[in-house]
């Protein structure tokens, strides 16, 4: 089925995952698009964005959404109208979404080495604890825990590098802890983070109070 997994987080937070399995028609067959996300998906040459982009809208139905409950501001952030965050990723065989009550952010990536090659680019103080055991994957959790924090405040001014550090953590651990730092935000989230079929699933939540 292609529902390959939901994560309920907790009672306000649910993560929906969905396995890329049909082809471009039969999705397209699938889905009602509002005239926004017709124009969006026409103007797509890449096949595999066409498909990451239609199953988005098959999981907003597994969520008893539709594509007409979505929509997008100007920094391109998508919200729900009927006031609950939305965060939404597609890589290759899988799109998520993930639905909260508070500030969420979630990112897929397929496990790929050429990540090593540019690591210098967004990694920062995480190179203390990088282990060449499983350095692919690190990198891409933290890769994962960066786009998160960015979507969460999508700042133009944000720097991977510098503004959004992630505290250390094994691959075993499942999560760590993420932070904003560039005025006016000063913030800490939780990251959680799993690893299947070759993609790494990563998604980050306010601290709880």
């Amino acid at each position: 089925m292609p529902l390959y997994k939901t994560i309920k987080h907790n009672e306000f937070t649910s993560i929906y995952v969905w396995e890329i399995t049909e082809t471009l028609q039969s999705l397209q067959d699938a889905v009602v698009l509002n005239e926004h996300s017709i124009k969006r998906v026409n103007g797509m040459r890449s096949e595999s964005h066409k498909k990451g982009f239609l199953a988005v809208r098959k999981l907003l139905v597994v969520a008893g959404l539709t594509d007409f409950d979505l929509f997008y501001t100007e920094d391109g952030k998508p919200h729900l109208k009927d006031g609950r965050n939305i965060t939404i990723s597609h890589s290759f065989g899988f799109s998520v979404i993930a639905i909260s009550d508070t500030e969420i952010g979630v990112d897929i990536e397929k496990n790929r080495a050429k990540i090593q090659r540019i690591a210098s680019k967004f990694i920062g103080k995480e190179q203390d604890f990088l282990v060449e055991e499983n350095l692919t994957e690190q990198l891409t959790v933290i890769w994962g825990a960066k786009e998160s924090l960015f979507k969460i405040h999508p700042d133009g001014g944000l720097l991977f590098i510098k503004h959004l550090p992630i505290d250390a953590f094994k691959i075993e651990d499942k999560q760590t802890k993420g932070h904003i730092l560039k005025a006016p935000f000063k913030e800490s989230y939780h990251i959680y983070f799993e690893i299947f079929k070759g993609y790494t699933l990563v998604y980050a939540t306010q601290q709880e109070k």
